[in-house]
């Protein structure tokens, strides 16, 4: 692997850390906090996670681990699903900021570490926890975009916003009545479909 492969693998983790921050451009503190699914999956909370998920991954994995993630990485809450939440006590602002921060501290590991260098995922099962920076990066960047796509549909939800990074940058260009159009035709091969 080359270091074009580190920064193309890179760019396209920061592709999805930008996509998934744009998601929260624009909506109350309500709207980004509050559950969109019956598992609870809310915008803020997919931010707060993959900052854990940033600091963990590129942190102890690497012998470079993060104070502000040791509460993540040894599961030390005992609340479930406790990353995956913003409390009321803790700003949009500061769980951005965090992620940010997060971001400093995965590329500075990104940076400094080869791509076949060897890291210990502590929270794996033993048989797969010797892992390498190239393999970690592709983990984190999979589970990155995985996650901006449950953010493109819960923003959907919240607003009707849909898109990349603005509205419509990656939809065909249509009207709000080709829209409803579209989604009736949709329903309507699904009913028949369901019918058989």
């Amino acid at each position: 692997m080359t270091d074009t492969a580190k920064d193309d693998l890179r760019a396209y983790l920061q592709e999805g850390r930008d996509a998934l921050l744009s998601k929260l451009d624009g909506l109350s503190e309500y709207d980004v906090r509050r559950p969109l699914t019956p598992t609870g999956t809310n915008l803020l909370g997919l931010v707060k996670h993959l900052a854990y998920v940033e600091l963990g991954y590129f942190g102890q994995t690497f012998g470079r681990p993060a104070a502000d993630a040791q509460v993540w990485v040894e599961d030390l809450d005992d609340t479930p699903n406790w990353d995956m939440w913003a409390t009321a006590e803790e700003s949009r602002e500061e769980i951005v900021a965090f992620y940010r921060r997060a971001w400093e501290h995965a590329d500075a590991t990104i940076a400094k570490v080869a791509l076949d260098a060897a890291g210990e995922v502590p929270w794996w099962r033993p048989e797969t926890r010797r892992v390498t920076l190239h393999r970690v990066l592709v983990h984190v960047l999979a589970e990155t975009h995985r996650h901006v796509g449950h953010a493109d549909i819960a923003r959907e939800l919240v607003d009707g916003v849909a898109g990349l990074r603005r509205p419509g940058d990656n939809l065909p260009e249509a009207d709000p009545d080709w829209w409803t159009g579209y989604r009736a035709e949709l329903e309507r091969v699904a009913a028949e479909a369901g019918g058989r």
